[in-house]
């Protein structure tokens, strides 16, 4: 039943003549080749480029030897882009020209839109309106252009564009900051990883982040795709393309910034671009094909090790060193990052006892020790495939041996490592200068080499995760299980508000959610009894829609024992809350039986970005002091619900710690999956649903919600 892809199923664009030109019209094209105008007319006629190129501009007869155009409509067709490099008001008149001239696509480059305010998103809304009447796709405003080195196409302006040292190869870029984004591929290119496209999106007003993003990995020879983001505007279409880089099996590595206060509203001040809760971002990166990276170094290690197109069978590591110290050190950072180091085989071990010195370590890190340097490493290559041979060790890490004997150690390693489907990582033991070549040959041989122990690690770790995550995908029942409850018809406000907590019990039970029992009393009902409503102990609260925290108004009190202190309590709250908040309206006295159980919290958002999303935590002191929550994009199922209960970290309090019983889980998990059915089919009228606590008691003896507001 989990439908968060529904939304995205849609036909995908085909952006292939943006990408690859045949013909790119200049408008506003500079004699100055160092001009924003100038620029383009240089990188497409300078670096292989092998369409046309027309300068637009009605001042010039030619420009750079090439005949210049008054106009789009005198542009010979076919033509596929126009590079637009004019001041913002002038934009939307040269799209309309595009629509005229059947140029189906437009690179704006102008600022001078969204990003300034009022009066430029006016503008952006009058050049999205004129591009859609027109049929023409826009990339921009606000941006700096777009790479393809695999044909050749630099289309845009900028420091990067003009450097010679940019090399194809099988990532694309798609960046929301081109200078951040392009800066990446020329730092790649230094390391020798290359991108065959790499596109800026500005502000997005029409071809978005997620458009281009679908598109590159459909393409053959696109492998993985990477992702600069500030923020996107159709989470579920994100979850859907990160769940077909999963069935594809193409990685997504994703650089999300503007995730504090700060950053937001940095981002916002830089394109205008609103971003919702990182929180939400993170649980649709962990569900997708998305591996996320939150610095350079750790996006270029990354594509090595998916550059070399292993991907593991399991978690289990085994570290190869020819140093004690850096063997200890690199699997404490595979415990750290979840990566398992388990005892080899006996069999590997025997033969390991074999080929090492006596006073080496054959346990998991091995240390081959120093000795290889006496028959140059070719005891050590041994180690390597007897390691790489155990039927226990799914990836190997080995440190790299330096000195002479290094480049004929690399050429017999490589043959070990060709006898093998495993991922191998060569930690890297100096600096990139000594033995460079080494480092060469073995990078050219698909054999990923990473500086430094803990990025080395930190990389394996981002390959596990996907082919992990890859793993799961493929296992997952395809079928769609049936809702547990029909659409319930609500009776709703019409206004906006809060709902007292026994008209949000009420709304709660229709969608077959346990709440405890209660009775909505007048105070004068409540003076007047002779006996209680409910057996004692009991809980006495106001009711009231203007006091959603009647613990901080003293309006709540528990575990009242006797009709006389449940008058009194009454009386009591009553004061409290009109003293709190006087003009607050006061629906009654609300009283209840008590419950018990382990307290966990289920509420629910309809987030303008990702929609309905369900949250599941510890409740009670433990909501705030551990943050422990886990986000579920409804509707959702029970085993998807189960899945969330697992990911917790308080999780053993539910399965049993320590010896105590197990509580009921599947009772919980189909409240959560009923919580999902509820946001999902009033999301628009329901913004919110808080349920806390929800009691959980032991096995077999259900859920309860003791409180709710939404």
């Amino acid at each position: 039943m989990d439908q968060t892809a529904d939304a995205a199923v849609r036909p995908r664009h085909d952006f292939s003549r943006l990408i690859n030109p045949r013909a790119v019209a200049v408008v506003g094209a500079s004699s100055d080749l160092s001009r924003i105008g100038g620029q383009p007319l240089k990188l497409l006629t300078e670096y292989g480029y092998r369409g046309k190129v027309y300068p637009v501009n009605p001042k010039y007869p030619e420009i750079k030897g090439l005949k210049c155009y008054p106009d789009l409509a005198s542009v010979p067709k076919p033509c596929d882009v126009a590079l637009i490099a004019l001041s913002a008001q002038h934009v939307v008149g040269v799209i309309e020209q595009c629509g005229a001239a059947g140029i189906p696509f437009a690179i704006v480059l102008s600022a001078g839109f969204s990003e300034i305010g009022a009066d430029g998103a006016a503008l952006q809304a009058r050049l999205v309106a004129v591009a859609r009447a027109s049929g023409v796709r826009i990339v921009g405003p606000n941006c700096l252009g777009m790479l393809n080195l695999k044909d050749h196409v630099r289309n845009g302006f900028g420091g990067t564009l003009p450097l010679r040292t940019l090399i194809h190869g099988p990532f694309a870029m798609v960046t929301q900051s081109g200078g951040i984004g392009f800066g990446i591929v020329a730092t790649a290119a230094y390391y020798g990883i290359g991108f065959n496209y790499a596109i800026s999106t500005g502000n997005e007003a029409d071809i978005s982040m997620l458009d281009l993003t679908e598109h590159f990995l459909e393409r053959s020879e696109v492998e993985g795709v990477v992702m600069f983001m500030e923020g996107v505007t159709d989470g579920r279409r994100l979850i859907a393309i990160g769940e077909r880089a999963l069935e594809l099996g193409k990685p997504i590595l994703v650089w999300k910034v503007g995730n504090t206060d700060i950053g937001r509203q940095a981002a916002a001040s830089h394109t205008a671009r609103m971003t919702t809760g990182y929180v939400l971002f993170q649980a649709a990166f962990r569900r997708g094909g998305f591996v996320e990276v939150r610095d350079t170094d750790d996006l270029l290690d990354a594509l090595k090790v998916f550059r070399a197109r292993r991907l593991p069978r399991g978690n289990r590591v085994g570290v190869i060193t020819l140093s004690g110290g850096a063997g200890v050190l690199l699997a404490d950072r595979c415990i750290e990052l979840g990566l398992q180091l388990p005892p080899l085989a006996a069999a590997t071990a025997g033969i390991l006892r074999e080929v090492v010195v006596t006073f080496a370590s054959i346990a998991n890190p091995v240390d081959a020790t120093a000795n290889g340097y006496n028959d140059n490493f070719a005891s050590y290559n041994r180690v390597i495939a007897t390691v790489l041979a155990d039927p226990g060790i799914d990836q190997v890490i080995a440190r790299c041996p330096r000195g002479s004997a290094a480049t004929a150690w690399s050429r017999s390693f490589i043959e070990v490592a060709r006898t093998s489907d495993k991922p191998i990582v060569m930690n890297w033991p100096t600096s990139p200068d000594d033995n460079a070549e080494v480092m060469q040959y073995l990078e050219q041989n698909g054999i990923p080499c990473i500086l430094a122990p803990g990025r080395t690690v930190r990389a394996l770790a981002a390959l596990n995760e996907f082919a992990q995550k890859k793993r799961a995908f493929e296992q997952r029942p395809r079928h769609v299980a049936p809702r547990l409850i029909a659409k319930q018809p609500l009776e709703l406000p019409q206004a906006a508000g809060t709902l007292g907590e026994h008209r949000s019990k009420r709304i709660l039970a229709q969608y077959g959610i346990p709440t405890v029992r209660e009775a909505l009393l007048s105070a004068a009902t409540v003076a007047g009894l002779e006996h209680a409503p409910l057996p004692f102990p009991l809980a006495v609260k106001i009711e009231s829609p203007d006091l959603p925290h009647k613990t901080e108004a003293g309006a709540v009190r528990l575990g009242i024992a006797d009709l006389a202190r449940m008058k009194a309590a009454a009386r009591d709250i009553l004061a409290s809350a009109q003293r709190y908040k006087p003009e607050a309206r006061l629906d009654g006295i609300l009283v209840q039986e008590m419950a018990a159980g382990l307290e966990v919290i289920v509420g629910a958002v309809d987030d303008p970005v990702f929609g309905p999303v369900v949250v599941f935590g510890l409740g009670g002191v433990y909501t705030e002091l551990l943050q422990d929550l886990t986000h579920g994009f409804a509707p959702f199922d029970v085993a998807r619900a189960k899945d969330m209960i697992s990911e917790i970290k308080g999780s053993a309090l539910l399965t049993g710690f320590r010896g105590q019983p197990a509580l009921d889980i599947d009772a919980l998990a189909d409240t959560l999956s009923r919580v999902s059915l509820l946001i999902t089919d009033h999301a628009g009228r329901i913004a919110e649903i808080d349920i806390n606590p929800l009691f959980v008691r032991p096995a077999g003896q259900g859920v309860v919600a003791a409180d709710a507001l939404i």
